[in-house]
């Protein structure tokens, strides 16, 4: 969530997330955030905005415009090639939409660890530009448009109880087949080589990412490798088409470690706790002071424009969402008839000091497995006053299991309560730090020296693509991650 949470998404647009897409209007960000009337992928897509936020590091955005514009120009399509934009998520993750736009998180920029390697991944993305897989993908299967309200985190019976509630999929993060793949695995490799860049790295960096999934601590999921299928032979097949590139170039190419990892020296890794932040079964935001527990053992999930809490099987979902300035009474209708509640009850309460409205009712739609229409999902949502700003609880479950996590809606919006404690609103991101190794030292003699605890060891060693093991020279570059 942006700190600026009621201002980013219109109250209206943030609401019809969960309606129909027939008929409503898909989120859009304050028009402070982007420039009006942008040639079409020359901006970030709004609603990708809205999920995932925009990094602000001037310093790399300009990074990956320089670079992305000189391999758009070298490719087979530059006029297919639109932009490109860091978003603010501790994800693994890159992803290009039909636009012609390419995204890349904080996270992935954060594990590459050299030049080549982000060469090698900017590649593989515009190559499926060029290749216009995503264009291809739109007219086998038409992709809704709109944020995504229930997330990765939610298994197939929730989405099965959402609809009509949201009939959404993820933002262009568009899964691929194996040809798509190789084809944009060969394009990367071409279009690398091409700037100057030796794409054996891209491979290189498939090793990382499988680390990354296959470690129980790690700290996010590495979603690149879901979103594009990995295959054993791919590491193989980009190794030899590397090869192949660096001998017809003639000369080597470049890697430029030094070089990106001082890029990347600040920035923010794993979740950045001022957008807010889970601890021990509690949702902390410390930019707008306030807090209220996670039903336990429920999984969740935060983006700018709402935070997500889903029960483990999928059975029950609740959503904060911003609900607009204005008043209570009126967002309480609006809201009932957005959501096209049916029987809808609403009734005055106050939830610790702040005055409060809520309100059950039925969704009714067309089950997507029987096909009949009837009551698809009951709600019970809480919208609640807190100074200016309004906020909505939206529970969500099927009639028959309403009567089990209907206490569960009504605990988490009732404990919603001013967050006081200076340690929770004082806490800050752990960021990137570029240490400089001794003679001798191996990567874990450095992580000791440099105070990272021992539990970490494997974390740093995949952040660095090394082993704790490995011995490192005198000068050599490396990262920590500290405050």
């Amino acid at each position: 969530m942006y700190p600026t949470f009621t201002s980013v998404l219109h109250a209206g647009a943030t609401l019809a997330l969960l309606l129909p897409l027939s008929g409503s209007q898909p989120a859009t960000v304050s028009s402070a955030a982007l420039p009006a009337a942008p040639v079409q992928g020359a901006q970030p897509d709004p609603q990708v905005i809205a999920q995932f936020g925009l990094l602000d590091n001037a310093k790399l955005q300009s990074y990956i415009d320089q670079k992305g514009m000189q391999m758009g120009r070298i490719s087979d399509r530059p006029a297919d090639v639109k932009g490109f934009t860091v978003v603010d998520s501790p994800i693994i993750n890159a992803f290009a939409t039909p636009d012609g736009h390419v995204y890349f998180t904080r996270g992935i920029l954060a594990h590459f660890n050299n030049e080549a390697q982000f060469s090698g991944v900017l590649g593989h993305e515009i190559g499926h530009i060029t290749a216009r897989h995503g264009q291809k993908q739109q007219t086998r299967s038409t992709i809704a448009n709109g944020a995504l309200i229930l997330g990765s985190i939610l298994s197939k019976r929730v989405a099965s109880i959402a609809q009509p509630a949201s009939q959404v999929v993820g933002l262009g993060l568009l899964k691929y087949g194996r040809d798509d793949e190789n084809e944009s695995d060969k394009l990367g490799v071409k279009y690398s080589s091409k700037i100057g860049y030796d794409p054996a790295s891209m491979a290189d960096f498939f090793l990382t990412l499988a680390r990354t999934e296959q470690s129980s601590g790690a700290a996010t999921v590495p979603t690149f490798l879901s979103s594009h299928p990995n295959s054993a032979d791919r590491y193989t097949n980009v190794k030899k088409l590397a090869q192949q590139a660096e001998q017809q170039a003639g000369r080597q190419l470049a890697v430029n470690r030094d070089q990106y990892l001082r890029l990347i020296d600040g920035l923010a890794y794993g979740d950045n706790p001022r957008e807010g932040y889970v601890e021990n079964s509690v949702f902390y935001h410390p930019d707008l002071k306030f807090q209220f527990p996670i039903p336990t053992g429920w999984k969740s999930q935060n983006s700018p424009s709402q935070f997500q809490m889903a029960e483990p099987n999928g059975k029950a979902v609740i959503v904060l969402l911003p609900a607009g300035n204005g008043a209570l009474d009126a967002a309480a209708q609006s809201l009932a008839e957005q959501l096209k509640l049916q029987n809808a009850q609403a009734s005055r309460t106050t939830i610790n000091g702040f005055s409060a409205i809520a309100i059950q009712g039925d969704q009714v739609g067309q089950d997507q497995r029987t096909g009949q229409q009837g009551i698809t999902a009951r709600t019970l949502t809480y919208i609640i006053q807190d100074g200016q700003s309004l906020y909505a609880f939206v529970g969500l479950t099927s009639p028959n299991d309403f009567s089990t996590y209907a206490p569960q809606f009504q605990r988490t919006a009732q404990n919603y309560r001013r967050l006081t404690d200076a340690a929770k609103l004082n806490k800050q991101p752990e960021r990137i730090r570029i240490k400089t190794a001794k003679a001798g030292q191996t990567l874990a003699s450095a992580l000791a020296a440099n105070g990272i605890p021992s539990k970490r060891y494997e974390e740093m060693a995949i952040l660095n693509g090394m082993k704790t093991t490995d011995k490192m020279t005198a000068g050599m570059l490396f990262k920590v991650v500290g405050k």
